[in-house]
């Protein structure tokens, strides 16, 4: 089983748009990033662009890539 860890928001390391699977060098995300800020988990793996498996609970969220493993967070959510 993979680790749940918190996104990394290194640029180099997440060519893809977690949100609409884009390369993130094509293209505006400005209102992808603010859909994954406010309200929204991610739905594509930022390092492959792959579909992601997400799950929302009250708290928060975790997702999970077929190769990259399992990121949680608790982006747009409220405690």
């Amino acid at each position: 089983m993979s680790a749940v860890v918190e996104p990394s928001a290194d640029p180099v390391e997440r060519p893809f748009c977690a949100w609409c699977g884009a390369a993130r060098a094509e293209g505006d995300h400005t209102a992808c990033e603010r859909r994954l800020a406010t309200v929204d988990p991610p739905r594509h793996c930022p390092v492959c662009a792959r579909r992601m498996v997400v799950q929302v609970d009250p708290v928060g969220w975790t997702a999970r890539c077929s190769r990259h493993g399992e990121s949680a967070g608790t982006h747009g959510f409220r405690r």
